[in-house]
């Protein structure tokens, strides 16, 4: 063995290197040479986080090599979120080590597996388990055996949405350990997808975890943020230690300048960025999030009438599991603790407001909300979003919400254009629906004045949602928008006192209007506003009474008794 190849097998970082070089590539980075050294090194169990974008795949896709040239008889299982995904991991693979010279002894024979998502390298002796093999998380990992298993961002938004998602993905990553070979390693790559992410869960399976955010963090801020300085970089802790860098500096400056990731914070928002980019779980307490699901009462909606009373549980008999839920850990969507069967306790809404939050053509949406109100209670009976702006397709269908629902009133934030699109809509809306037009400004800041509002309403479980507004949420197909960033659910648990916390907020503030618009009528006690209701029922019916049998009842207001 020449004193070269010697020097390759000793250290990841000098294949690392070399690999770079075949490729074309600038020299790794200081980042890239300290994920490489954490993959050498680093325990049996580990987790490598660091922000989207910083090679993590690519250096991982070497190491599988290094190990193989260290070791032929080596066996690595790549499972990636998709097949695709991991299909992609497997073929990078082969293809470095078809091109470069000093690895041609391990191109497969005639003899041997040779596809792109399950082959041999040349010295392996003859083995069931191929040496290196790719499948999807969700693909037939029964069988297979490994020495290695590289889990390469098995966490995606479409696995990992919704709590029954994150449940599911995380029992299917226990079967990594029947796969496992005594002795073996696993290592996940990945960036958390929530707040309540799956590598964090791995944590307290005895994994260990390395984290490379995208910018330094104050000393006082990695307990908080990163829970102990041990899981961050001891490399970004020693530099930062030592004053070498400051807090705010660019942890990769050669890839990721501060410019490029105020672009990126300002497309993520503060919420998401501090997620993808900052890599911060943290949860610190209710006051962050104010704004849970359990909190709202979930039924299958009338659009014209509504019980005159309604209890709020959240017993787990009611919570409803047929409704995906995209809240928090533990949030989940709960019915009524009983619906009325008779329909005569069911009675029109009062009042039928819809609430429009326009936008421009972009990636923002004109968000809408449908409320009817009765008793002291709001029923959400609608609410969604559109791209387009002001485009005529989208001031059609908004028009034909408001007749669809009879909306006695449609709410419209002027601040956008100064009131240019309810110029706009106007007469759309006349020619579906004639009804009041209304025009809101606000001055304050956006994230508290929502949750200013929506909290006590929430709080005192007055905010009825129709279910079939969740279903759409999360699944809808009215503008094929899968993003979450643009769910009403997502949006709402989401929110915090911080400006600029979502990245989208266009459906939480249409709700936000709605609920404001009735703040007036919440102040009143809802036992007494339908005690109220149901006195006043009482007396038109014995009027009615009266009137049949004795000829005499309440007229013009006055009222007269048999008695």
């Amino acid at each position: 063995m020449s004193t070269f190849e010697a020097q390759l097998k000793k250290d990841f970082k000098n294949f690392l290197y070399y690999i770079w070089k075949h490729l074309g590539l600038p020299d790794p980075t200081p980042v890239q040479y300290d994920i490489a050294d954490y993959l050498q090194h680093g325990p049996k169990r580990r987790i490598i986080q660091a922000l989207r974008g910083e090679g993590k795949s690519w250096i991982t896709s070497a190491y599988v090599i290094w190990l193989l040239f260290n070791d032929p008889q080596e066996k690595i299982l790549v499972v990636s979120a998709s097949k695709i995904r991991s299909d992609d991991f497997s073929t990078f693979t082969k293809r470095l080590i078809h091109e470069i010279p000093i690895l041609a002894y391990l191109q497969a024979t005639n003899s041997q597996r040779d596809s792109n998502i399950s082959f041999d390298v040349g010295p392996a002796r003859p083995s069931h388990a191929p040496s290196v093999k790719s499948v999807g998380i969700t693909g037939q990992m029964t069988g297979s055996r490994a020495n290695t298993i590289i889990a390469d961002d098995v966490e995606v938004p479409n696995n990992s949405l919704t709590q029954v998602m994150r449940d599911k993905l995380s029992e299917t990553v226990k079967e990594f350990d029947a796969v496992l070979s005594p002795g073996g390693q696993i290592i996940y790559l990945g960036t958390p997808q929530s707040e309540m992410t799956l590598y964090s869960e791995l944590e307290e399976r005895g994994y260990v975890a390395r984290l490379w955010p995208a910018i330094y963090p104050t000393l006082s801020q990695i307990p908080k943020i990163y829970k102990s300085a041990e899981r961050l970089s001891p490399v970004l802790y020693e530099n930062l230690k030592s004053g070498k860098v400051k807090p705010g500096d660019a942890v990769d400056p050669d890839r990721f300048t501060l410019l490029d990731l105020a672009e990126r914070k300002a497309s993520y928002g503060n919420s998401g960025f501090a997620l993808q980019f900052l890599l911060d779980t943290t949860l610190s307490d209710r006051l962050k999030y104010p704004l849970s699901l359990k909190d709202l009462i979930v039924m299958e909606c009338d659009p014209k009438v509504a019980p005159d009373t309604l209890i709020w549980t959240n017993s787990a008999t009611k919570r409803r599991d047929d409704l995906p839920s995209t809240g928090l850990a533990g949030d989940y969507f709960y019915g009524p603790m009983m619906i009325p069967d008779d329909r005569k306790s069911w009675k029109p809404y009062e009042v039928i407001v819809m609430s429009i939050d326009p936008s421009g053509r972009g990636k923002d949406e004109t968000g809408y909300s449908v409320i009817g109100y009765l008793h002291g209670m709001l029923f959400l009976l609608d609410a969604g979003g559109f791209l387009g702006g002001y485009d005529d397709a989208v001031l059609n269908k908004l028009a034909a919400i408001a007749k669809k629902y009879q909306c006695n009133v449609c709410n419209i934030e002027s601040t956008w254009g100064d009131g240019m699109f309810a110029k706009i809509f106007t007469p759309v809306l006349h020619k579906f629906h004639p009804c009041a037009i209304e025009e809101v400004k606000s001055y304050v800041q956006k994230e508290a004045r929502i949750i200013d509002t929506l909290e006590p309403t929430m709080n005192q479980h007055r905010l009825v949602v129709n279910s079939e507004i969740i279903h759409k949420d999360v699944g809808d197909d009215q503008e094929d928008l899968n993003d979450k960033y643009y769910q009403l659910f997502f949006q709402m648990t989401r929110l915090t006192r911080e400006r600029g916390s979502l990245a989208h907020d266009d459906r939480i503030d249409a709700l936000e209007m709605s609920v404001a618009y009735y703040q007036n009528l919440m102040d009143r006690d809802v036992a007494k506003t339908t005690s109220d209701a149901n006195k006043a029922q009482l007396e038109k019916e014995l009027s009615d009474w009266t009137q049949d049998m004795y000829g005499f009842g309440n007229h013009g207001g006055n009222q007269l008794s048999i008695f």
